[in-house]
């Protein structure tokens, strides 16, 4: 372990969660793995040497060694990944957590098994569940986290390339991360189109549709209108595919947050950047890694190498996204500026409607007779 693994909060909590994750069912088991890997590498010179070591993008992979780079250095053509876990903070359940995950409190909906709800086939036939869902989870009941807000500052500083996201709750476009930096991978409540005729509607339309009860239908066919979420059996819509090979080509910092890293195609992003970009994790989990060190690792992109002997760019922050996001921009020196954009965008989602209207409108007067002066 290195003096700086020694005092990093993070590097701490990566080896404790490791050593209760399922990668370690016995004691020690990935590190006896690990080191009969080694030994058969370097015996049979299957492998690198032990003693040969792999030049690091940056010379600290822990959150404060990446900092201390980007202040001194730093990154310039950003890309971050994100999954349901920067908005449960918000409220909203991810998918997957035992308990309190969407997909193990589904039951009141009598499904065949829970993923049923998001499949395209059941919905057709039975659309009831998925507007029962969506009541419970319509955008407009929740606000946007500091893990929405670190990526508008992202954008606001010129370094957000791109924001991709798999989630519907539409809070990255409430953050203000603007339409043309945003790829809504598995779509959004933003936009919906009747399954048959595709004649589109609005997000009001449907809310009103929905909070009343009523099956959504199409005024021109009468077939059932679809908010235009990716459910399986369906296309990634076509920004996700046409934006990739663009967007990754310079990246130099892919930030992944909140996402289990299973679901594909979205988890292959993380496959896409150079060799020379550094990733930084800040999820609640271990995710994104195989399940044993090998010495073929260095040379598969696949996986997260983070916390690993063979590790030159990847970097973990093991807990609450929030909590990770304010602590990389403590580091940075942007933890004023983040929570003043909080304080002030809250604010202005706290307002009544009516009332920002009512001011807008008062606000557009004045401008008008000050101009006639």
């Amino acid at each position: 372990m290195s003096d700086n693994e020694q005092n990093d909060p993070a590097a701490v909590e990566i080896r404790s969660k490791e050593a209760d994750s399922p990668d370690n069912e016995s004691s020690g088991g990935s590190l006896t793995i690990d080191g009969i890997s080694m030994l058969l590498a370097n015996t049979l010179s299957m492998g690198p040497s032990t003693s040969v070591t792999k030049e690091k993008v940056i010379p600290d992979l822990t959150l404060k060694g990446l900092a201390d780079h980007w202040s001194k250095n730093g990154f310039k053509k950003i890309i971050t990944m994100v999954g349901a876990g920067i908005s449960t903070s918000a409220g909203i359940p991810d998918f997957r957590s035992p308990g309190s995950g969407l997909y193990d409190n589904l039951a009141k909906y009598k499904l065949p098994y829970p993923a049923a709800i998001f499949e395209l086939s059941y919905f057709k036939r039975k659309p009831a569940p998925f507007f029962a869902l969506a009541k419970e989870l319509y955008p407009g009941s929740f606000k946007p986290t500091a893990a929405h807000y670190f990526i508008r500052l992202l954008h606001e500083k010129g370094l957000l390339v791109r924001h991709y996201t798999q989630n519907i709750d539409t809070l990255d476009r409430l953050a203000g991360v603007p339409e043309d930096k945003l790829v809504e991978a598995h779509g959004s409540f933003h936009s919906n189109h009747c399954i048959q005729c595709k004649k589109e509607y609005d997000m009001a339309w449907m809310k009103e549709e929905i909070f009343a009860d009523r099956l959504p239908k199409c005024t021109a066919c009468t077939k059932i209108v679809k908010p235009d979420i990716v459910f399986f059996g369906e296309d990634l819509p076509e920004k996700f595919h046409q934006s990739l090979d663009g967007d990754f080509k310079d990246c130099d910092l892919l930030i992944i947050m909140g996402t289990s890293l299973e679901v594909h195609p979205f988890a292959a992003l993380a496959q896409y950047p150079g060799p020379r970009c550094v990733r930084l994790l800040i999820n609640r989990d271990a995710v994104g890694r195989s399940k044993f060190t090998t010495w073929m690792d260095d040379k598969n992109d696949d996986s997260l190498l983070y916390n690993r002997p063979n590790n030159t760019r990847d970097v973990a922050y093991l807990g609450d996204c929030d909590a990770g996001v304010l602590e990389l921009a403590k580091n940075l020196g942007w933890e004023e500026e983040l929570q003043e954009l909080m304080s002030t965008e809250l604010k202005l989602l706290a307002k009544p409607k009516s009332a920002v209207k009512k001011t807008s409108k008062k606000d557009k007067a004045a401008a008008a007779s000050s101009s006639t002066h």
